[in-house]
């Protein structure tokens, strides 16, 4: 089997061509009479069939004609959905790499686990083809400036499925709260709740004949298989995931850093504790975190096995001005004056919001966003709703979070770059070890 080393070195050539051709004839080749942007879909469950859902809603402008992943059940499961969802079956592949050498696809859309968003990201823009990648876009911190350099040398188009940035309201009431609404706007807080039960402890069990666990680990140094993984739970493990804080908070977090137009901070504190359950679960299940800016301050709060709301809503954000408040989540929105009197509401239609329990999340928000990745293959100068310069700041100030939380202390950043202030073992942890031959290069 190819390791990422030895795969990168047969598509360098390729790759190098590829990004001599303007976007304007890489779109002139898109397959199909019709001119539709041939997409494949890489890492099947859950969040997956969201991607299937918005693709078909751009159906006009989209095709999915391949799709991988390394477990056969859950691959002959989507192979099935997508023919009865758009009348035809994609081509199925157990390894992504060998879709990533086809010409004829010009699109990867990402849905794996968290530890592979980057190195795959990374491949396919190597290969010449253009990328939507689920949030978080890394998974540390080195991997978001992988990504940002990744992103300018092989010009292709990069986003990231933090769709509210393309929700029509939310973009409404940014605009407004940019245009003073709130007044001068200085502190917003998220949060994000859930009841998630909890994952036991696993046993070591032999691999399920059809699963590929080498392939499904990757870049990760390599681990025993346990019966309490495949195909959600790995998000609770370091070695793969990145905890509720960017699994969920990368979502309001970045709308928070929107509307108080923030980018570093100078501090973050972060504390909670794994307090519900005792089990193989590595993460917290409650954390609150506080970025500290020079005339601004954002904060989030996670629980994910109580799912109480804040402000009758099990997820979203409130933006607090010298004149008012704005609260805002995924149905619509409301502004507030200093006494807490509700001066405007909006709701969205009932047709496609989704809560904090969904695990699918497909939504018109999420068509919208396809929408906007695909406008701008198609169309050279298209501006992103999710730019990865930009939006790549919020999963990294939320990796920051997590790194506060590990080692139980605050952490001094310098606002301009990023880095962390005379703090040699917070520097350490911006890294990963990573499963030789599988290190992400640009």
């Amino acid at each position: 089997m190819l390791t990422r080393r030895e795969f990168s070195k047969t598509m360098a050539a390729s790759a190098a061509g590829l990004a001599l051709s303007s976007t304007a004839k890489s779109y002139a080749r898109i397959v199909g009479s019709n001119g539709r942007i041939s997409c494949a879909v890489i890492g099947l469950n859950s969040r997956a069939y969201a991607h299937l859902s918005s693709l078909q809603a751009n159906k006009n402008a989209a095709a999915i004609t391949h799709v991988a992943d390394v477990d056969s059940t859950i691959l002959a499961k989507y192979v099935a959905r997508t023919e009865k969802a758009t009348g035809t079956a994609p081509k199925p592949e157990k390894d992504f790499r060998k879709l990533l050498e086809l010409k004829e696809i010009d699109a990867i859309t990402i849905a794996a686990p968290d530890h592979w968003h980057t190195p795959m990201a990374i491949m396919g823009l190597q290969a010449g083809k253009n990328v939507y990648v689920e949030k978080p876009c890394s998974q540390n911190l080195h991997e978001a400036e992988l990504l940002r350099m990744a992103e300018k040398k092989y010009g292709k188009v990069i986003t990231m499925g933090n769709q509210q940035r393309s929700s029509p309201h939310t973009i409404e009431i940014i605009n407004q709260i940019h245009e003073g609404v709130l007044g001068r706007a200085y502190y917003a807080k998220a949060w994000y709740t859930n009841n998630r039960g909890s994952i036991g402890v696993g046993k070591p069990v032999a691999v399920p004949a059809t699963l590929d666990w080498d392939l499904w680990q990757g870049p990760a140094p390599r681990q025993v298989y346990k019966d309490n993984v495949h195909p959600y739970n790995w998000h609770w493990f370091h070695v793969w995931g990145t905890g509720e804080t960017l699994n969920n908070g990368t979502h309001e977090i970045d709308v928070c850093r929107w509307a108080l137009k923030a980018d570093y901070p100078n501090r973050i504190t972060s504390s909670g504790g794994r307090y519900h359950f005792k089990d193989d679960w590595e993460f917290y299940d409650t954390l609150n975190t506080s970025f500290e800016y020079d005339d601004k301050l954002i904060e989030w709060e996670g629980r994910c096995c109580n799912d109480m709301p804040i402000y009758n809503r099990e997820r979203g954000l409130a933006v607090y001005g010298t004149t008012g408040t704005a609260i805002i989540d995924r149905d619509g929105y409301e502004i507030h004056d200093l006494k807490g009197k509700m001066v405007k509401e909006y709701k969205v239609p009932k047709n496609g919001a989704t809560s904090s329990g969904d695990l699918v999340g497909a939504d018109s928000m999420t068509d919208l966003h396809f929408k906007n990745f695909l406008d701008a293959i198609k169309t050279p100068g298209t501006k992103l709703d999710s730019q990865i310069v930009d939006v790549s700041k919020s999963v990294e100030i939320l990796l920051m979070s997590n790194i506060a939380y590990d080692l139980k202390r605050d952490l001094k950043l310098n606002a301009a770059t990023g880095a962390f202030i005379n703090d040699p073992e917070a520097t350490a942890k911006r890294t990963r070890k990573y499963e030789k031959g599988w290190e992400p290069k640009v």
